[in-house]
């Protein structure tokens, strides 16, 4: 699950326009490393929460920025388990042409 969610959060910083070509698992989401902004974590938060079903709240923005992306990945997930492990229902595709529904 941790992996799904660091190629979620890698490509929303890329769709963020932001370089990830050389992030790793160690590197800070705040000034130290990929140097989030609030604005910045508080947008990632929410395409984690639409994407995951988890909240985050305001006040743990200043704690986020702290966090190695494989900190913030492994929170995501003990939230993901701690709300009874749901993950996202896969996006509807149409059917297949001819088949029934």
């Amino acid at each position: 699950m941790q992996d799904r969610i660091r190629t979620f959060v890698l490509a929303t910083l890329a769709e963020m326009n932001y370089d990830v070509s050389e992030v790793t698992g160690d590197t800070d989401l705040g000034p130290a490393g990929l140097d989030l902004e609030s604005l910045a974590l508080a947008d990632l938060s929410v395409q984690v929460e639409d994407e995951y079903g988890v909240k985050f709240d305001l006040d743990e923005m200043e704690s986020t920025a702290l966090m190695t992306l494989d900190e913030f990945t492994a929170d995501v997930a003990a939230r993901i388990a701690a709300a009874g492990g749901a993950s996202p229902a896969p996006a509807a595709s149409p059917a297949p042409a001819g088949s029934a529904v």
